[in-house]
């Protein structure tokens, strides 16, 4: 790797208890309200259960191989250090390039996720109308709109990390509340007799779990946070391990209410599938409303956390010169990553022209990019114990190879689902995008390896 004597460096400000709360929040964003009826309709309760079960201990897998290398290279640039030390520089810079993508996917998402939630909300104004593309309608208000929001967390970010921290905590707290109302009504006023179906068939089973690893992606944003925390470097692989657990508890519970709330009738109407289910079990629409408030502030959560991700990433391919060295300048104020979040405005800005429905091609291609990352860091794992076995590991799991190879094959399984041959298969568009992106990688990443 290359040698950064005399480089500014990012300021060690972070907690336990924050790294816990961006690698949950970061976790959590719009899904659990729109998409947990998809689910149960799908899977049945039950079987949108084990689905989550199942796709919780895949991620510990993963998780217990981060545990172990977060803590030996407890650097910005997470699994591209992983790659650098066990692979090499080229395999570092594809995992670097390919992640980056899968975060800056959910970044532009997120800006449009957020505008519909607020116009489900209070109705916004549609003035200017533009262009229509894949079927939705672009008005110039609904730039405008996009592009604010945008500015303002990006703004956050701007002024420095315990601006983003605390920004993320108070939204992390707003959200827990609306699992705590679903908590509580589901305690209350569920019926067993809405505890149907079970279990649908395994076509529809199969139709949930293909939904469930785009619901834990996040949990790796701690191995960009390392290098600002000043937690005992031992410690990092709880929150990370613990994050995963709390996140399928969490998908779990507000599953199970769900299904006592309501009948699944009710699942199937337009809308926002949490937010019907409350108003039917209170009778009362401004119940859903506020849910649908608590649920803006998971959407708020993942965007400041892939925000925090894309950055760190950024920099971190900035100072190990795959990427121009600008990008690992920190403003002289606030030691932001002030020359990645312009690239971040970039993506923000261009993100809502395109529409809110093609966003779902980069959503769909970005998911393709994360597990490709979770494959290379497993193997860099295996590498690394087998070839590297001198190198200082603060925290070692027992049973290596066991959860290594554990991580490896749970992300090929995720990787199939996403090529020709697997139930979720990415179609031509999202296959294009992903070779555009590799290409202006090829053509903006540095082609030689820095000299040591």
């Amino acid at each position: 790797m290359t040698n950064n004597e005399g480089q500014q460096n990012l300021q060690k400000n972070i907690g336990f208890t924050e790294l816990l709360i961006f690698s949950f929040s970061t976790m959590i964003g719009w899904g659990w309200v729109a998409l947990t009826g998809d689910w149960i309709s799908s899977g049945g309760v039950l079987g949108a259960v084990i689905a989550f079960f199942l796709g919780g201990l895949s991620c510990i897998f993963v998780g217990m191989v981060y545990s172990e290398l977060t803590p030996m290279f407890p650097n910005a640039g997470g699994e591209i250090i992983f790659s650098y030390n066990a692979l090499g520089y080229y395999p570092a810079l594809f995992t670097g390039w390919v992640l980056l993508f899968a975060y800056l996917g959910i970044v532009a998402f997120e800006g449009p996720a957020l505008i519909t939630a607020l116009d489900y909300l209070i109705p916004l104004p549609k003035i200017g109308y533009l262009y229509t593309v894949a079927g939705f309608d672009v008005y110039f208000s609904w730039l405008v709109m996009c592009w604010l929001a945008g500015a303002c967390i990006i703004f956050v970010n701007f002024i420095g990390m315990m601006s983003s921290s605390l920004f993320q905590l108070a939204a992390t707290i707003i959200m827990l509340i609306g699992g705590a109302i679903i908590l509580a009504l589901g305690l209350t006023r569920g019926d067993s007799e809405n505890f149907t179906p079970l279990f649908t068939d395994l076509k529809g089973f199969a139709s949930v779990v293909l939904a469930v690893p785009a619901m834990f992606v996040g949990f790796d944003i701690i191995s960009k946070l390392t290098e600002e925390t000043s937690v005992n470097i031992k410690k990092i692989p709880r929150a990370i391990i613990l994050s995963i657990i709390l996140v399928a508890v969490w998908y779990i519970l507000i599953i199970i209410c769900a299904g006592v709330l309501a009948p699944v009738e009710v699942y199937k109407h337009d809308g926002i599938s949490v937010v019907n289910i409350v108003n039917y079990a209170t009778g009362n629409i401004r119940s859903g409303r506020t849910i649908i408030i608590t649920a803006i502030m998971g959407i708020l959560t993942s965007w400041n956390g892939f925000i925090i991700g894309s950055t760190r990433l950024l920099y971190s391919m900035g100072r190990e010169e795959m990427l121009p060295k600008i990008f690992c300048r920190l403003h002289s104020k606030y030691n932001s990553t002030y020359v990645a979040l312009l690239f971040i405005v970039v993506i923000i800005f261009i993100a809502p022209l395109l529409g809110r429905n093609s966003l779902n091609w980069f959503i769909n291609a970005s998911g393709f990019g994360t597990v490709i990352a979770y494959f290379m860091t497993a193997l860099s794992f295996i590498v690394l114990r087998k070839k590297h076995q001198e190198l200082n590991r603060p925290y070692k799991i027992s049973h290596g190879i066991f959860w290594g190879y554990g991580a490896l094959i749970s992300a090929v399984l995720f990787m199939l689902i996403y090529l020709p041959i697997g139930y979720g298969s990415l179609n031509k568009t999202e296959w294009l995008i992903i070779l555009g992106w590799l290409i202006l990688g090829v053509i903006l990443c540095k082609k030689t390896p820095p000299k040591e």
